[in-house]
């Protein structure tokens, strides 16, 4: 009878939560469901079970596994009965054999397509619906990300896609004005979090196409995520954070990345479970305190600041690298809280010029100028808190130790993309990137081997635009000419032998497949698809 009863609470709130059209992530929704499952390896990929679509009234499935709920229980024929599972990903449709692989992407940006979302969303699903046509990336990700589409997006110009170049703006746009900023994906369980904020470039390349009016009809939208990324900046005192916003011992605000929830990620929660529930076994075997208490509450806090950096890697979009550890070597050590990372404040300068940019176009000066002048000052802090005279390269900050790091990574290419490095700083970065990032087949990550798939020997996609692009910023055409000519090679070869274009590559040995991370390797895929298009154009066969 208890059961029963709590059952039928469980089931009012849900009722309640619906009705008031609040957006409530998996692991809230399903309770002890959500746990059973993700804890117990159900499906492989923990993503699975947060994009299922139940296939009848979340109050009655939950009541009917409060009743069933026994060792006797199959739980997979349980959820195999009760959800909808996500398509596997058309995998013929992946594998076409055209011989030019141009061709192959734009035929491929069919596969990748996704209509209209319903509106609203199926009843639990964690869907967020969007009004207008998207491209998703492919393999496990079958919804809209934010910064993949950027690069995405680079592809789509080439091929002639400014329709749907045009739908993803509005999407992300039509994001910002519902939920306050653009979140991670279109899933509830990526609202607690944003992705680096290219929504800025991506309108500017809009306007590229269709006119300097752009700037204006986004204008909104732009100054709505710039106040999402300096919440509670003004209430800030000197050497102390925020949310994302920190200010720093000059006075100066730079940015960070934060995640607001302090649990485990839906999409990956055994990992971060498991993870959390070691760190605070091991860190119970090396302290003493005064009573049980005291010891459960240390425990606790040391769980959910593993959670909040683990969600704040996943925010960065490097999920995950040594950039972020405290060892350089081994994840449960991640302090992304705890760094003002480079290429973040790039991406929110670049903002702030957009922003002014944009103003200019409506007409308002003194908005322009504000912004203009904000940008000036964010310039001056990265230039005096990233550039790293001993590495000879930018390095991220770390707000804790009051120190720079020292690991050299593809990220300290963005202030040469965003033209706030002095020529003498893009000469050493030109240098230090020759001698230790540019490998057989690109750019490589970072410069560490820890397993993790954002470092070595992995490149991916975006760092290469970035970085050819920042070279060619600074005239440097010899490096940006080997980049992007190993890039394309690289790609072309694995597509020769595989039939695919992949989410990431091994750079450094030619003959085996990028790796690490918490998933398989994915193809698709979409802005390996992008860039390649976009630096094919640059650099056409000889």
């Amino acid at each position: 009878m208890i059961k029963f009863f709590g059952l039928q609470l469980i089931a009012l709130i849900i009722m309640q939560v619906s009705n008031a059209q609040v957006v409530i992530t998996p692991d809230k929704l399903y309770g002890q469901l959500f746990k059973d499952v993700q804890v117990q390896k159900i499906f492989p990929d923990g993503k699975t079970f947060v994009d299922c679509v139940p296939k009848r009234s979340v109050k009655d499935i939950m009541y009917d596994y409060g009743m069933m709920k026994g060792p006797k229980m199959d739980l997979k024929k349980f959820v195999e009965d009760n959800f909808t599972l996500p398509k596997a990903p058309p995998q013929l449709n992946y594998i076409q054999q055209e011989k030019d692989v141009s061709m192959h992407i734009k035929n491929l940006w069919g596969v990748l397509r996704r209509d209209v979302d319903p509106q609203p969303a199926e009843a639990g699903s964690s869907l967020l619906p969007l009004p207008n046509p998207y491209i998703v990336p492919g393999g496990r990700f079958r919804e809209i990300y934010y910064w993949d589409s950027y690069f995405t997006m680079l592809g789509l110009k080439e091929s002639g896609e400014i329709d749907m170049i045009e739908n993803m703006v509005k999407n992300f746009a039509f994001l910002i004005d519902t939920y306050g900023h653009i979140p991670n994906g279109n899933r509830s369980y990526y609202l607690s979090r944003s992705q680096p904020p290219y929504f800025s470039l991506m309108v500017a390349l809009l306007a590229d196409v269709k006119g300097e009016s752009v700037y204006k009809t986004y204008l909104p939208a732009m100054e709505r995520e710039y106040k999402y990324w300096m919440e509670d900046a003004d209430e800030l005192k000197i050497d102390s954070v925020g949310k994302r916003a920190c200010k720093m011992n000059d006075g100066s605000i730079l940015n960070r990345y934060w995640d607001d929830a302090g649990t485990p990620r839906p999409e990956s929660y055994k990992e971060d479970y498991d993870m959390a529930e070691e760190a605070a076994a091991e860190l119970a075997k090396r302290i003493r305190v005064a009573s049980p208490e005291a010891l459960e509450k240390i425990l606790s806090n040391c769980k959910i600041n593993l959670y909040h950096n683990l969600r704040g890697g996943a925010a960065s979009g490097w999920d995950f690298s040594s950039r972020w550890f405290a060892d350089e070597t081994t994840l449960p050590t991640i302090q992304v809280s705890d760094i003002v990372p480079v290429d973040l404040n790039c991406l929110l300068y670049a903002l702030e010029m957009n922003i002014a940019k944009a103003a200019e176009v409506a007409g308002n000066k003194k908005s322009s100028h504000s912004y203009a002048q904000m940008a000036c000052r964010r310039s001056c802090a990265i230039l005096k808190y990233c550039w790293n005279s001993g590495a000879g390269f930018f390095t991220d900050y770390n707000i804790t130790t009051r120190q720079q790091n020292d690991i050299v990574t593809a990220a300290g290419l963005f202030p040469l993309f965003v033209k706030i490095a002095t020529k003498g700083q893009a000469d050493t970065v030109t240098a230090t990137t020759t001698t230790q990032l540019i490998k057989a087949g690109g750019l490589v990550t970072t410069t560490n081997h820890t397993g993790q798939q954002w470092d070595a020997p992995n490149g991916w996609a975006p760092l290469q635009w970035i970085a050819v692009q920042g070279l060619k910023n600074y005239s440097k055409t010899k490096e940006a000419n080997d980049i992007a000519r190993k890039w394309l090679a690289l790609n072309e070869k694995v597509y020769l032998a595989t039939g695919k274009l992949m989410e990431k590559y091994n750079v450094e040995d030619l003959s085996k497949e990028g790796g690490g991370g918490e998933y398989p390797a994915q193809d698709g895929f979409g802005w390996t698809n992008g860039v390649y298009l976009a630096l094919k154009h640059l650099y056409p066969a000889k």
